[in-house]
């Protein structure tokens, strides 16, 4: 099966915690960052999830928010440390985003923002980032 999704970062499951109709899977990743995906009990019994398991955390770019340092008093829980490798605006015809490609540990990830939160923010190759990523956007495929 071919994906639409950019974000495909290698791990394993380290925990399980299953509710009547959504679990959290935590996800260490191969650079030794954790990921916290929120799933349907449902997909953990039907993917065979359990501690362990290899699976891939699957995040769409445009579920991929930028910050310049970790930030605090929020509920997203996924907050990965990296580094800007790459920003592209289409500033010839005047478009409105940009995508960013940060590298983090064990991967890439890619972050789809609005141009004009690339240039408030400074982003630039070599700028250090946080990304950020709600648990429920993440989803799990196993090999």
């Amino acid at each position: 099966m071919s994906l639409s999704i950019r974000n495909r970062i290698p791990g394993t499951v380290t925990s399980v915690t299953a509710g009547e109709a959504m679990s959290t899977v935590k996800v260490r990743l191969a650079g030794g960052q954790d990921i916290t995906a929120a799933i349907t009990t449902d997909a953990v019994t039907d993917l065979g999830i359990a501690e362990g398991t290899a699976v891939k955390a699957l995040v769409k770019s445009t579920e991929v928010s930028l910050a310049t340092a970790p930030v605090e008093g929020i509920s997203i829980r996924n907050q990965i440390a990296g580094t800007v490798t790459d920003v592209a605006t289409d500033v010839a015809t005047g478009g409105a985003m940009g995508s960013v490609k940060v590298d983090v540990e064990g991967g890439e990830l890619t972050a789809a923002i609005t141009k004009e939160a690339v240039e408030a923010l400074g982003l630039t190759a070599g700028t250090s980032v946080v990304a950020l990523i709600k648990s429920t956007e993440v989803s799990l495929a196993t090999a």
